[in-house]
């Protein structure tokens, strides 16, 4: 069973701080080691009956989802935090610059591409493609494939905001070594502003469950200026590349793992824990599933017919 931490009296760290519009963040110390402590955003102005969204919850599951399949991501945990009298449910990221590492966003990276005219934050995929190609920081070939991989997790667990601010590179001055960083910022996925309303809808409406699966979320990444969808592009099979990575996942996926692991989330009612068990195994069955049943058929087909002697 998963204790509950209270991170209200841990130490500030006023040597860190960190950006983004997601929610109110800060550095404390726990246990020896940095961590950024992440806020839930009001939900106020939003589609939401929510006071306050789902996305440290959505952030600290598909985080860990992400490291289960094999696709390195931020260690995280959920705790609390109490302000002004109000305890609030945060998510803790283990600080992955605590080892004097520099981080660098894909965006900077991109920006180091001299002969191209895209900037360093445009989404639009064939510019991004592109920059993974020239950059010079890591290998391009192990870039291509931790960016596909990372869109596929993405796509299952339907994350409307990857952009190039928000994934990137680790620098080490003390051996001059550059490595890709793991995923972060996955406060986006898993419908953070549903509310409980939202969440029975989804589990008992096919209506409503479609809509989720098949028109949104969508990626931020853009196709011909224009949002990817999901399920749309996957089942296009344009890029082998995105197919191939998309396959590895799905045979990753074990679902008694991931269901196991939310029933032992705090903070979050069964309600939810139904929820998000029921939503990621529907995305695994409608989006992914088709592309790795796609896969199969081609790798059959162009193998012919065995023959036996």
């Amino acid at each position: 069973m998963t204790k509950n931490i209270d991170f209200t009296n841990c130490p500030r760290l006023f040597d860190r701080a960190y950006n983004g519009a997601n929610g109110k963040k800060i550095a404390v110390e726990y246990q020896g080691r940095p961590y950024m402590l992440k806020f839930p955003p009001s939900g106020d102005g939003k589609p939401t009956e929510l006071s306050y969204t789902n996305s440290c919850i959505s952030e600290h599951i598909a985080s860990s989802i992400f490291n289960m399949l094999g696709v390195k991501a931020q260690e995280t945990m959920l705790g609390t935090f109490t302000v002004n009298g109000k305890e609030k449910n945060v998510c803790a990221c283990l600080d992955f610059t605590e080892d004097g590492k520099k981080f660098y966003d894909f965006c900077s990276i991109k920006n180091t591409v001299l002969d191209s005219d895209s900037n360093g934050s445009g989404t639009e995929l064939s510019d991004i493609l592109e920059a993974i190609e020239r950059q010079q920081f890591v290998d391009p070939i192990r870039l291509k494939t931790h960016f596909w991989e990372m869109f596929a997790v993405d796509a299952l667990l339907g994350n409307f905001d990857r952009h190039n601010g928000n994934w990137g590179f680790l620098y080490d001055p003390k051996n001059d070594r550059r490595e890709i960083a793991p995923v972060y910022d996955c406060g986006s996925c898993l419908l953070p502003q549903a509310d409980d309303a939202v969440m029975r809808a989804v589990l008992t409406d096919k209506e409503a469950l479609d809509l989720r699966i098949y028109r949104f979320p969508t990626s931020a990444i853009k196709l011909h200026g224009s949002k990817i969808n999901y399920y749309d592009f996957l089942s296009s099979g344009e890029y082998e590349e995105c197919d191939q990575a998309v396959r590895e996942i799905y045979e990753r996926v074990d679902m008694d793992q991931i269901g196991a692991f939310i029933d032992d989330v705090p903070y979050i009612s069964e309600l939810q824990k139904k929820f998000y068990k029921q939503y990621i195994a529907a995305r695994v069955d409608l989006i992914l599933r088709p592309v790795f049943e796609m896969t199969e058929s081609l790798e059959t087909e162009r193998s012919g017919p065995t023959m036996s002697l």
